[in-house]
C-alpha cells in the first residue's frame, strides 16, 4: 500500500484544471498586500516558500546554491476558491504584476458538481460565438426612391406604446357637433395604454441588485423623465420595492413586477391606498429566458436585513420562487385570473402582461391573450438574458433565441389581424456585443413594440466584469467585486449610485442618437418602424428564410 500522504496528493487538483490561471510576475511585485485584500473569492493568498537559489557572488564568482525563504502571492488549488477571472487585483495593483489568464483547457465544469448539487452561478450563458441580432443588418437605405431624413437636424419622436390599442372601430367614440366625444354610455371596456420609450430596463430585483445599484438605475430613469423629456420605464423584479419609492410621485416610472414567489407584495398591496401615482405597468413573471421552466432564486448570501424587511421574510435563507404561479394550471385560468385581478386592483387604470421564457409554447400563450381584452401586450424572454442565480445547465443549454422566437409570434398576430393590437417586448441578449440601438431596431423591425434590457446596462453603467468565457459570473453569491449584486457593506461601498445613474442617462441619449442615425434612412420619424421586416438583411440563407427577411452576401 502506498504511504497516505501520496494517496492524498494525487487527488488535488493542478493549475490546468481551472478556469483563469493567475500569472503573477516575482520581479515587479512589492508585495503591498492588495490583490490578495480584494479578491473576492480568496483566489490568491500570501504565502512562504524554501526556495533553491544559485548564487555568484566574489572576485572569482563559483556558482553555488542555497536554500532562503521567499514571500510570493500564490494562487489557491482548491475548487471552492476558483480565479473567476474578473481582474480586481490588476486594477489594485500598483506595478502591473498580477493578472488572470483564460485557460482554454480548463476542465472546470467536471469538478464544481461537489456534494450532489449542480453547479449554480449568476451571469449570462457561456457562448461567445456571435448571435442572430448581430449579423442583421440594414438594407433599406432611402437616398433618391424614398424621402429620407436627416437625423441630425429633423425632429424625432420615438415612443411606443405599452398596452393593448383597441381599433378604431371598437372605440366608444361618437361626433357631436363635427367633434369626436367619448360615448360615456357605452360600456366598451378602453383598456390603459402608456407612451413609453422603447428600450427599458428589465426586471432586476432589489436584492438581486446592490442597494446602490438599484438607486443609481432609479435615479437615471427619473433623470431622462423629468429632465430630458425621454420617458423611460425599469422593471422592478420580483421582490418587492421601497416603501418610500411605492408612495411617492416617481412611481409613474416603474413597472412592478410580481412573480410565482410573491415576495415583497404585502408592502405593494399595503402601499396601494397610499399610492399618489398608479405604476407604468404591471408584469407577471411566469418564466426567465435565461432558465426557462424554473422559478427565481435568492440565495441565503444575498438575504441580508435590508432584503430580509422589504421582502417580509428571515435573513440568511434561500428565496426560491416556484417555476409556476401554484393556484394556476392552465394558460387560460393564469391570463384570466391574474391579469384580471390586478387589473381591478389598480381600477383597471394600469397594464397589465405577462413575461415568459422564449419557448416553442410562446405562440399558445399569445394566442389565448389575442384574445383577452385585459392583457396589455407580452414579455418574450429569449435565451441570451443574464440572470443573478441559476444552475448552469439552465443558462447553456435550455431556451429559445429570442429572434426567431418573436418573429413566428408577431407573424401569428398578423395572420389575426391584431398586430397593431397586441404589443410584444422581447429581451434576452439585448446589446450583448455591445450593439444596443442596432439590436433594439433589428428586434423592433422584426415586430416588436419594445425592448428590454439587463445585463448590458450593468455593464455600461456599472462596469461590470462579466462575460461569455465565464468570467466573474459572482451574481449568485454575493460577492460581486465591482458591488453591482451583492448585499455587502464592504463591497457595495465601491459602487457610486450618482456616476451610475450619470451613465445610464449618458447610455439613453447615445442610443437615442443611433436609433435616429438608423430610422431616419427609412423616412421613419414619428412611428416605430414595427414589423417593417424589408428593410432587414443577413449573410446565412438559413436565417434569412426562417425570419422571412432578404438575403444578402
Amino acid at each position: 500500500m502506498e504511504p497516505a500522504s501520496r494517496l492524498d496528493h494525487n487527488h488535488k487538483l493542478s493549475l490546468r484544471e481551472f478556469p483563469y490561471i493567475i500569472r503573477w510576475r516575482d520581479d515587479r511585485c512589492k508585495r503591498c498586500g492588495s490583490c490578495t485584500a480584494v479578491c473576492p473569492v480568496k483566489a490568491i493568498e500570501p504565502t512562504v516558500k524554501v526556495m533553491r537559489v544559485v548564487r555568484s557572488e566574489g572576485p572569482v564568482p563559483t556558482p553555488s546554491s542555497v536554500r532562503q525563504v521567499v514571500q510570493i502571492v500564490e494562487q489557491v488549488k482548491d475548487m471552492e476558491r476558483y480565479c473567476t477571472g474578473c481582474g480586481t487585483c490588476t486594477l489594485v495593483c500598483p506595478n502591473e504584476a498580477i493578472e488572470p489568464e483564460l485557460n482554454p483547457q480548463s476542465k472546470f465544469l467536471h469538478y464544481k458538481n461537489k456534494g450532489g448539487d449542480g453547479y449554480k452561478r449568476g451571469g449570462r450563458r457561456n457562448d461567445p460565438s456571435v448571435s442572430t441580432l448581430d449579423r442583421l443588418k440594414f438594407t433599406r437605405i432611402s437616398m433618391l426612391t424614398d424621402p429620407a431624413l436627416d437625423a441630425g437636424r429633423h425632429e424625432f419622436r420615438i415612443r411606443t406604446l405599452l398596452g393593448r390599442v383597441t381599433a378604431p372601430e371598437q372605440m366608444p367614440l361618437q361626433v357631436v357637433d363635427g367633434r369626436l366625444q367619448l360615448d360615456r354610455r357605452s360600456e366598451t371596456f378602453i383598456p390603459p395604454v402608456r407612451e413609453i420609450y422603447p428600450i427599458m430596463i428589465g426586471s432586476m430585483s432589489v436584492g438581486a441588485l446592490s442597494p446602490p445599484m438599484w438607486e443609481g438605475l432609479a435615479m437615471g430613469v427619473a433623470y431622462l423623465n423629468e429632465v430630458e423629456g425621454m420617458p423611460v420605464v425599469m422593471c422592478s423584479g420580483e421582490g418587492g420595492m421601497p416603501p418610500r419609492l411605492l408612495r411617492s410621485r416617481y412611481l409613474k416610472y416603474f413597472i412592478i413586477q410580481i412573480a410565482s414567489g410573491y415576495f415583497g407584495w404585502d408592502e405593494i398591496v399595503r402601499s396601494i391606498p397610499h399610492m399618489v401615482e398608479d405604476p407604468a405597468a404591471i408584469e407577471i413573471k411566469y418564466g426567465q429566458g435565461a432558465k426557462p421552466g424554473d422559478g427565481g432564486l435568492l440565495m441565503a448570501q444575498k438575504v441580508l436585513k435590508l432584503i430580509s424587511k422589504i421582502r417580509g421574510v428571515p435573513q440568511f435563507v434561500d428565496l426560491a420562487s416556484p417555476p409556476t404561479h401554484q393556484t394556476k394550471y392552465s394558460i387560460e385560468e393564469a391570463v384570466a385570473k391574474m391579469i384580471q385581478s390586478m387589473s381591478m386592483a389598480w381600477g383597471f387604470r394600469v397594464p397589465v402582461y405577462p413575461k415568459i421564457s422564449g419557448t416553442k409554447t410562446a405562440k399558445a400563450v399569445l394566442n389565448n391573450l389575442a384574445r383577452n381584452p385585459y392583457a396589455a401586450g407580452l414579455c418574450i424572454d429569449g435565451e441570451d438574458g443574464g440572470t443573478g442565480a441559476a444552475y448552469n445547465v439552465s443558462m447553456d443549454k435550455m431556451g429559445h433565441p429570442i429572434a426567431s422566437n418573436l418573429r413566428e409570434c408577431y407573424l401569428d398576430l398578423v395572420k389575426q389581424g391584431k398586430q397593431n393590437e397586441l404589443p410584444l417586448i422581447a429581451a434576452g441578449g439585448v446589446g450583448k456585443k455591445g450593439n444596443l440601438a442596432a439590436n433594439a431596431a433589428a428586434l423592433i423591425m422584426l415586430g416588436a413594440s419594445g425592448v428590454a434590457i439587463g445585463k448590458y446596462i450593468m455593464q455600461a453603467a456599472a462596469d461590470c466584469f462579466g462575460d461569455e468565457y465565464n468570467r466573474c459570473n459572482l451574481c449568485n453569491v454575493g460577492k460581486c467585486p465591482r458591488g453591482i449584486t451583492t448585499q455587502d457593506p464592504k463591497l457595495y461601498r465601491r459602487l457610486d449610485s450618482d456616476k451610475v445613474a450619470e451613465r445610464v442617462v449618458e447610455v439613453f441619449k447615445a442610443a437615442d442618437t443611433e436609433l435616429k442615425k438608423i430610422f431616419a434612412p427609412m423616412g421613419r420619424s414619428t412611428e416605430l418602424p414595427i414589423g417593417m421586416s424589408d428593410g432587414l438583411s443577413v449573410d446565412d440563407k438559413a436565417i434569412a428564410e426562417r425570419l422571412g427577411i432578404s438575403y444578402a452576401c
